[in-house]
């Protein structure tokens, strides 16, 4: 069910702001599910009349994901660690991997509750609250046994955080923590000249909870010091892995977003 404005439902937490669109529910609403309000519906709209190709590129996203979740589970990774894991949609990685154990971490509280009203019942999986640039709480409250390969789920979720707010070194602190074999699984939005009305989107973001960062590929590939670039390194979402060459777009970076999977050797 999806909410109108002003009316909050009894699950949401008196913190979230009903006003202001944020990431996880537009996300959410351009995959097709129902965890947003109208703030965020209004926001994407405005989004694809300025970028006509969002949607498809969050579902490219998705479908990245859930590739990279495959790959992971074939490598022997059996403990999932997903940042930035938004509003549970369809597709998540319990239900990839649901013989793993999978913690979802997130800072928006609508995804959070979401989760857990999800995972209630599943004894695999859970989810909390906490934000990626602070580790030291994500690392210590985690359900996860650090001492053996964890998969590290960042997926179109850096291109949020500002180089101010610490991004970088956050995620060094996160790679320290893993043990030899884990896996490093990222995408992020990129830098593109192409783009017809980047200051127009700019614009837009910058008046929801969670304004954008684009950056280049070789500033994304910064977040892969020191780990093992899986093939073919960092591509657009659609050119990962694809599970049919029919899969691999005419124009791959109308995707967005650039992924890339790294292990830690």
């Amino acid at each position: 069910m999806q909410h109108m404005p002003g009316d909050r439902p009894s699950w949401a937490p008196e913190s979230i702001d009903l006003d202001r669109p944020n990431a996880a529910r537009v996300y959410d609403y351009l995959l097709g599910g129902a965890a947003n309000f109208e703030t965020d519906r209004v926001f994407a709209e405005k989004l694809l009349e300025m970028m006509p190709g969002a949607r498809n590129a969050a579902r490219m996203n998705r479908a990245f994901l859930r590739r990279a979740v495959r790959f992971c589970v074939s490598a022997g990774i059996d403990q999932f660690l997903d940042i930035g894991s938004g509003v549970p949609t369809a597709g998540n990685v319990h239900e990839i991997a649901p013989d793993a154990r999978v913690q979802y971490v997130d800072n928006e509280p609508v995804a959070v509750t979401h989760s857990e009203l999800l995972l209630r019942d599943n004894p695999n999986a859970s989810c909390m609250l906490g934000d990626l640039t602070a580790p030291g709480p994500i690392l210590t409250e985690s359900t996860l046994d650090f001492s053996r390969p964890v998969a590290l789920l960042m997926v179109a979720v850096l291109h949020f955080i500002p180089d101010h707010a610490g991004p970088y070194e956050a995620v060094a602190r996160y790679r320290s923590m893993l043990a030899p074999g884990s896996y490093l699984v990222l995408s992020h939005g990129v830098e593109r000249t192409t783009l017809k009305t980047p200051t127009e989107v700019d614009r837009l973001y910058e008046t929801s909870a969670n304004p954008g960062v684009r950056r280049t590929s070789d500033e994304i590939l910064t977040f892969f010091d020191g780990m093992e670039l899986v093939e073919p390194g960092l591509v657009w979402t659609p050119e990962w892995h694809p599970d049919s060459p029919d899969e691999v777009i005419d124009d791959p970076a109308s995707a967005l977003v650039m992924a890339a999977v790294a292990r830690k050797p």
